[in-house]
């Protein structure tokens, strides 16, 4: 196991920084300040994502003969490590790394070419219709129905905490197409657009503030939708659950440890600034105890992620290490937004309504809180939703005794 980088590979990471340093704009580092999410609005999202596949670097994971760069393993660590450690923004995952591995592995011809070319070049966008009201962590219990009526299925139900559906024009969903047998045998996977007739969004609030171009979540509802079978069945009827299986691989595992190195340094910014007992707040010995902590496990985890990524290199499987990375990388940027929270104290209790509106005003906007403050408790709210997203910590627990221990 070699975790060094080679000298094709540090010349490549040099590629990535220079690029970088150009590509990443003032006003998009501006704009991405003051996101709560890692995520900027729409428009500045497809900016992003147009600029990397421009470069070649959008979808980097996919193959070539989908339109990837061919890049090695060690080429796509490096890249996304390098984006994480300066702080770029997230791209959308729903279309590049989520729905459209589903398509080159079990859609059709007709689908591979409808959808893929158009996800490459973020000409459309997609959302993800799994969770329900009551069938969140069991996914297997859904209820959305999904009833053959000639060549359409006619689909009842809703779909909820669905991340950007308002900005939606596709989505892939989860619906129950029989209910013999066990619950995960009668689930089949769907793609069709979102503006068909019976389709309405309602978005949730939540603590951090959803205004403005960060409204994050929503729920989704149905009522006697009718969706074409040919175009919009990925794969066979009632094999849905597979495909869904499949899908997770790609949605847990990714690096942590370079995007947790950022925010730990912010955070360190922050307590450089802030004032506690006469001095800055990074000399005072219990915080800096908590930010020494801190990079002890980020740089456990990311020793680990590198063992993961040379073992992916070399051709190996990854099991139930993806449910260990995510457990700790999402309980570690849970506890850097707490230190976050604590080092700029009490400036964190106003409440600002649009963070974007901040960085759009620069130095004009009238705030009760300065700048560098205004998206550290949104963050700290946004980011309870870590350990439950993409399967919770708890479910990741029982997958690892499982895998590991036999349990």
């Amino acid at each position: 196991m070699d975790l060094s980088f080679t000298d094709e590979e540090r010349a490549f990471q040099q590629e990535v920084r220079d690029w970088i340093a150009d590509a990443y704009t003032p006003e998009l580092r501006a704009r991405n300040a003051m996101s709560k999410n890692g995520y900027l609005d729409k428009d500045g999202m497809l900016e992003w994502q147009r600029k990397l596949d421009e470069k070649g670097w959008f979808v980097v994971d996919w193959p070539e003969e989908f339109g990837g760069p061919g890049l090695t393993s060690g080429q796509r660590y490096i890249l996304n490590m390098e984006m994480a450690a300066a702080g770029t923004p997230n791209t959308s995952p729903m279309g590049k790394s989520m729905v459209a591995p589903v398509i080159m592995a079990f859609g059709n011809d007709a689908q591979k070419a409808e959808h893929l070319p158009k996800i490459k070049e973020s000409s459309i966008w997609w959302c993800q219709g799994y969770s329900e009201p009551g069938s969140g962590s069991d996914l297997a219990s859904l209820q959305m129905s999904a009833v053959r009526d000639g060549d359409d299925y006619v689909l009842n139900g809703s779909k909820i905490w669905t991340t950007h559906a308002q900005h939606a024009d596709w989505i892939f969903c989860l619906v129950r197409t029989s209910k013999d047998g066990k619950p995960q045998e009668g689930i089949s996977f769907l793609i069709f657009p979102m503006d068909l007739p019976g389709i309405s969004v309602s978005s949730l609030p939540t603590l951090d503030g959803p205004v403005d171009g960060q409204q994050e979540i929503n729920q989704v509802f149905f009522e006697n939708v009718r969706v074409p079978i040919a175009e919009s069945l990925i794969g066979e009827e009632n094999k849905g659950w597979t495909y869904a299986k499949y899908l997770l691989q790609f949605e847990r595992g990714n690096a942590y440890a370079p995007g947790l190195k950022n925010a730990l340094e912010k955070t360190k910014k922050l307590a450089a600034v802030e004032q506690s007992g006469g001095r800055p707040l990074i000399e005072d010995h219990d915080f800096r105890r908590k930010l020494a902590n801190m990079e002890m496990k980020i740089e456990a985890l990311n020793a680990t992620e590198l063992r993961i990524f040379s073992a992916l290199s070399a051709g190996e499987a990854v099991g139930a290490e993806s449910s260990m990375l995510k457990c700790a990388g999402s309980e570690a940027q849970q506890a850097i937004t707490e230190l976050s929270l604590e080092a700029v104290g009490g400036y964190a209790a106003p409440f600002v309504e649009d963070t974007f509106a901040v960085a759009r005003a620069g130095a004009n906007a009238n705030l009760p809180t300065p700048d560098y403050a205004a998206s550290v408790a949104p963050t700290y709210f946004n980011y309870r939703k870590t350990s439950i997203y993409a399967g919770s910590n708890e479910i990741q627990r029982n997958i690892m005794s499982k895998m590991v221990l036999g349990l």
